[in-house]
Parts: structure tokens; sequence; C-alpha cells
């Protein structure tokens, strides 16, 4: 049994998930309350992963091994295309997001995407600044703006900081300097007290998701793993009883 993906649930069709490969496909529906008892085994390629049907893959690299890592070139586009043929050709949407306290990142995707991307990657507000008519011109943009915000927020600080709601004012600050289409604020349905412990695990009672953080609770802390992180991991049947980190407020 081996963790072979996960879903965030930001498009809005189903709850966030893992999947996990057995003999056929579990969809671990990661909901409020739900209890994951899974101890992490040894940890190697996911293999291939269709929507249905599983390949596995004995290789050491994780989560992927060089056969099955693919890399999006449009991830490293600054306007100048990096493919054979440009192939962007539908409206972009111009973005900033917010990561509580203030962290304001920029960003560019498909129009039709936009709230789902922001949910992808757990924003907790953002703005809509510009739509622009295909991809080359959006990246061009946003490497304009990247001058002055970040175009990269690591999950690490988001997970510092996920007890935290946005500075308002350090956010009305950012968008003077825009003119925005629109503006979002986004609930993931959790509030923490404090910052939760970052640990790699797939056991406790799930707290929520927001992006790709898991939040675990177990004996009174709160665990945060980054579902990429499991991605490869063989499981166990049963909750670990390895030795975890607590949090203060535990004590």
């Amino acid at each position: 049994m081996q963790v072979v993906g996960y879903e965030t649930g930001a498009s809005g069709d189903g709850p966030p998930t893992l999947l996990v490969s057995d003999s056929s496909l579990v969809r671990e529906e990661l909901l409020s309350g739900t209890e994951l008892e899974y101890t992490l085994g040894d940890r190697h390629c996911a293999g291939t992963f269709d929507g249905s049907t599983h390949i596995p893959c004995a290789r050491p690299g994780t989560p992927y091994c060089d056969v099955h890592t693919s890399t999006w070139v449009c991830a490293r586009c600054t306007g100048t295309c990096l493919k054979d043929e440009m192939d962007c050709h539908e409206e972009h949407a111009v973005y900033l997001a917010a990561f509580a306290p203030a962290t304001f990142k920029v960003g560019v995707t498909r129009e039709w995407r936009l709230r789902t991307r922001l949910r992808e990657q757990g924003a907790d507000r953002a703005a809509h600044l510009q739509t622009v008519k295909d991809g080359r011109i959006a990246r061009e943009l946003e490497a304009e703006i990247a001058e002055t915000f970040t175009d990269r927020v690591r999950v690490p600080a988001k997970v510092r900081n996920l007890h935290r709601t946005v500075d308002e004012s350090a956010w009305l600050d950012a968008l003077s300097l825009f003119d925005p289409l629109d503006t979002f604020a986004f609930e993931y349905g959790f509030e923490l007290s404090s910052a939760p412990v970052r640990e790699t695990l797939a056991s406790g009672t799930v707290v929520g998701t927001q992006g790709r953080v898991l939040v675990l609770e177990r004996a009174g802390t709160a665990y945060a793993t980054d579902m990429r992180d499991l991605v490869g991991y063989e499981l166990k049947r049963g909750a670990t009883d390895r030795s975890l980190q607590s949090s203060l407020g535990t004590f």
C-alpha cells in the first residue's frame, strides 16, 4: 500500500483526498474529524497514476524517480516562451495572493482557474489584478510585479503562520499599487490557536487542509504535513507509535 498522490479539493469537485494504491485505488477523504491510522514505511518513487490506474515503480527517487519526473517549463517562463511552439493562447489572470500575516505573492493562471489556483496554494486573501489575452503577456507582467512582491512562498513559511490572519493594513497598502478587478477572502473551515508542529505523518484526527497542508491532531497537539511529502511512502495500517514533538500548549 503506497501514497501515490493527493487532491486538495480546491476545484470543488470533491473533498481533499489522499490517493492510496493497494490492490485497488483507495481515496482517503480528509474531512474534518476523519481518523487516519497509518504508519509510514519505506519511501520510493510513486510511479505513474492516470486518475484511475496506478503503475508502481520501485526506483529510489522521491516522490518520483528521474524516469517519472516531468518538468513544466511554463513555471520558469518570464515572457520568452521556452517551448518549441507557444501554446498558451487563452486569457490569463495576473493575481496577488496574501498569506498571513503579510506575505504577498504575484502569480498567473488561466483566467477560468483563478479561484481554484488560489485555493490550491492555500491563499488567505487574493486580488485579481488584470486579465490579458495570453500567457506570454501574463508572465511579462508577473516578472515586473515580482520586482516588488515575491513570486514564491514555501510551504514551511505557510505552516509557521497557519494560525495567524492577514495584516489588514499591509494588505491594503499592497493593493493601493493596483486597481484590482476583484478581491477574494478564503476560509478553510478550521482555526488554530498556535502554529502547528511540522511533521510528516498520516496518523491522527483530521483538523482540516489548507492548500496542500494537512493538519492533524494527536494528543492535544496540531501537526502540519505537506501532502506532497507523503507521496511515495509505503503505508501500514495502524497509528504510528513513534515519538512526536509536542506543542508547548500541551504542557
